[in-house]
């Protein structure tokens, strides 16, 4: 075959892949939609002030988790005296002292720890259930689909503090921060479930998922490759704001007595054990329950923010 010969036949199988949709550029224009999705979603979110505040605020509560003995000014939440029990807030201690004579600022500084924690590792699992269980049932559809939504429905039946409620008190799993997580989760997966299923519907029927399937590539990457990053945007804004739920849902079981047990250190366990003292000592209550509002505002904030920019029909 000579040069012009190969020349004109990698020119007709160009032109047949471009006429047919079945060529690799398809996945390009697949990506390039893509980037330009998230493109103008950050375009839109760095005009949004309420992006910044939530951003801001998040970052500063990750950091208090994370060094905790910085923002406690040197403070051992642990390190109590009677003497100085129900002290009010002073320029020396900002927060004051507990009901043991603590101070309380260490003690709502390392309280973020816990409270961050089980919410991040109880949003993660919400994820991958939600996304795992999802996908499957609307890729595959047809009786996998049907056992799957029914068994969404039934965790949906139980109200998700009353479950989590459940699984701690009957004690299989503990009350450590771990098990907290894993009891909030497992009744908090079901709406990430059916925003994936519904999101994976939609888009598998696209031309690019056929064009993907002609040219020979497995269910598989298909469902990672080419359906997911196109139903992952109302998943991320779902777990932004989930994160602030399920930290709000923690501190409502340890405020219950079936979350977090002492002597962990918890906003939970701090505004259970100052509500009986709230005319005398009303500080033990104030400082965690304004930390704890905060901490939820700022990811809900981040949450409404990413909606906003990911939907234009959202934008104001």
């Amino acid at each position: 075959m000579t040069d012009q010969q190969q020349a004109d036949l990698r020119h007709d199988e160009m032109e047949a892949g471009t006429t047919t949709g079945l060529a690799s550029p398809s996945v390009d224009v697949t990506d390039a939609r893509q980037n330009s999705l998230w493109s103008d979603a950050w375009g839109h979110l760095r005009r949004n002030p309420l992006f910044w505040i939530g951003a801001v605020l998040g970052l500063v509560f990750l950091l208090v988790a994370v060094f905790p003995q910085v923002f406690a000014r040197g403070a051992d939440p642990r390190s109590c005296s009677l003497s100085n029990s129900q002290q009010a807030p002073s320029a020396d201690h900002w927060f004051g002292f507990d009901q043991q004579g603590c101070d309380y600022l260490a003690n709502v500084v390392y309280g973020a720890r816990n409270s961050l924690l089980i919410g991040l590792l109880a949003v993660l699992v919400v994820l991958v259930l939600g996304v795992v269980v999802g996908a499957v049932s609307g890729f595959y559809g047809g009786l996998t689909d049907t056992v799957l939504s029914r068994l969404t429905d039934v965790f949906y039946a139980v109200p998700f503090v009353l479950g989590a409620i459940v699984v701690l008190q009957s004690g299989v799993i503990g009350r450590g921060v771990v098990a907290v997580a894993i009891a909030l989760a497992a009744f908090g997966w079901m709406t990430a479930m059916r925003l994936v299923r519904s999101q994976v519907i939609a888009v598998k029927s696209g031309d690019y998922v056929a064009a993907a399937r002609a040219m020979g590539a497995s269910n598989g990457r298909i469902l990672v490759r080419h359906i997911l990053p196109n139903a992952v945007a109302p998943v991320l804004v779902y777990t932004t704001i989930t994160i602030g739920v399920l930290i709000a849902a923690e501190a409502t079981l340890t405020f219950l007595g079936v979350g977090l047990q002492r002597p962990a250190i918890s906003w939970g366990l701090q505004i259970d054990a100052g509500q009986s003292l709230l005319r005398t000592a009303p500080h033990l209550v104030l400082f965690p329950s304004i930390v704890l509002t905060l901490t939820v505002m700022a990811f809900i904030m981040m949450g409404d923010a990413l909606r906003d920019a990911l939907d234009p029909r959202q934008r104001g």
